[in-house]
């Protein structure tokens, strides 16, 4: 399958910086870019400069959307988290595991990296896909 037709219904790709700012976002919303660098700065070590040319990026790939609130403005998240992390993981198995999510789950639990309640977990969703 071409993989335009996986990125025609989604935003260009985020990245971990710009999935920081979409964190303090998907979190509560709208913000304005202060109140989203009051959440990100400290733990980054970034400026308000920095969250100002995350912001804009991720509004020209169309994961965030302004709103004018006088003279400041106003983000909201278009991009859903489950809509992000579903991409997200769908490229990760495409790209390390060929397409093969039991090949993820066979390399997890080879590397010991499943608990039981991982493995319970795994188990009930199995149960509710047959169904």
């Amino acid at each position: 399958m071409p993989e335009d037709d996986d990125q025609r219904t989604e935003p260009e790709r985020i990245s971990d910086a710009e999935h920081a700012v979409m964190e303090a976002l998907w979190t509560r919303h709208p913000l304005s870019a202060a109140e989203v660098c009051d959440d990100v700065c400290g733990q980054r070590g970034w400026s308000m400069a920095t969250v100002k040319t995350l912001l804009a990026r991720l509004v020209a790939k169309g994961a965030v959307a302004t709103e004018p609130d006088g003279r400041r403005f106003l983000y909201s998240p278009l991009l859903q988290r489950q809509s992000w992390a579903g991409a997200e993981s769908r490229r990760l198995v495409d790209r390390l595991f060929g397409g093969s999510a039991a090949s993820l789950f066979a390399h997890l639990a080879e590397a010991e990296a499943l608990d039981e309640r991982d493995l319970s977990e795994i188990e009930r969703l199995l149960q509710e896909l047959r169904r």
